[in-house]
């Protein structure tokens, strides 16, 4: 019966992608290096290992709305849930390296997105989650189906520089926010009896109005 181990040996942000993504490249090797895999659905959950790394002053900042204040963190600060994402094993006898894409959100409702926005340098410790179904040779020559342990995992340390160039790649200069339709609707309205031809004078006047300093 296969015995799969996983290692993440690589990752690229290809810039041709309809949407930001990240694409780990991942080894997959079989203790039984005579056991031929025909296939398999690799199924994966990402988690950030948020305790495993340091913060700047200006990181636990802008982690407020997500871990709350830093004298709180020794009991707010826990493993974040990333993504769920999957491949398909191909044939192979040995190993096999695969890609294993995750897509990536620049929406700032998600927690991911503030986490990762928040990092001005360093890395982003990952844990790869593994389970999944797979089909190989028995000895007997038939086909067989085993389940991938769910003890299986890997470790990856991903630079917070790869995600900041790649969204300044798909979004230079830009970020994204969801609000209320209604809201949109008003915002919309006084953008137009203001007559201000962007959504960034708006905003900028709207804090002007408020007090707020803004910086051009």
């Amino acid at each position: 019966m296969p015995d799969l181990n996983f290692a993440v040996v690589g990752v690229e942000a290809p810039g041709f992608a309809a949407v930001p993504t990240i694409i780990f490249k991942l080894r997959i090797d079989n203790t039984i290096e005579q056991e031929c895999i025909h296939s398999g659905i690799l199924r994966c959950q990402v988690q950030i290992n948020v305790t495993r790394r340091r913060y700047s002053p200006e990181a636990q900042a802008q982690l407020l709305e997500v871990f709350g204040e830093p004298k709180r963190w020794g009991e707010t600060l826990r493993s974040l849930l990333w993504t769920h994402t999957s491949t398909v094993i191909p044939q192979f006898t040995g190993s096999v390296t695969v890609a294993l894409p995750i897509v990536c959100t620049y929406d700032f409702d998600v927690v991911s997105t503030k986490y990762f926005n928040a990092l001005g340098e360093g890395e982003i410790p990952l844990t790869f989650l593994f389970s999944g179904t797979i089909f190989y040779e028995g000895p007997g020559g038939n086909m067989q189906v085993a389940q991938i342990s769910w003890s299986k995992e890997a470790t990856y340390r991903l630079q917070v520089s790869l995600w900041q160039e790649m969204m300044e790649h798909y979004y230079p200069n830009t970020a994204w926010i969801r609000i209320r339709k209604d809201i949109f609707d008003q915002l919309y309205r006084y953008k137009a009896t203001q007559a201000l031809p962007t959504w960034d004078d708006v905003l900028v006047k709207l804090l002007q109005i408020s007090g707020e300093e803004v910086h051009q």
